[in-house]
């Protein structure tokens, strides 16, 4: 008669407990939080605020957060840049407008060597 765990051996039966393999537990990684870019500085572009932080536009949406823009706005401000090519020159530095769409307040990326955009805010 064999049992679970009994193992027979010549002249006897002796019982071994059986050997459970125990996979490692997974270890899942923390999703990095969502990085949520503030422009330092924006320009009015007859239709709304729009800004650049690396090669990402956003504009200024309702509740004075800063949104990625669309196509159909990027088409937009990029018709309007053309007539404007100067703008980065002419941009507002963004003191004011510092909120995510978490409604987080995002801290300034001032880079060394470029110039400091004007202080005034209330320029269309």
């Amino acid at each position: 008669m064999l049992v679970s765990g009994c193992v027979v051996q010549p002249g006897r039966v002796v019982f071994r407990p059986p050997v459970i393999a125990v996979p490692p537990p997974v270890v899942v990684a923390p999703e990095p939080p969502e990085v949520m870019l503030v422009p330092d500085d924006y320009v009015w572009d007859g239709y709304e605020y729009v800004g650049l932080v690396g090669d990402q536009y956003y504009y200024l949406g309702p509740g004075n957060v800063w949104l990625v823009c669309e196509p159909f706005r990027l088409e937009r401000f990029h018709g309007w840049e053309g007539g404007h090519p100067d703008w980065r020159a002419h941009a507002v530095r963004n003191d004011r407008f510092r909120t995510d769409r978490n409604g987080r307040v995002q801290p300034r990326q001032d880079r060394p060597g470029r110039p400091a955009p004007r202080k005034r805010e209330d320029e269309h």
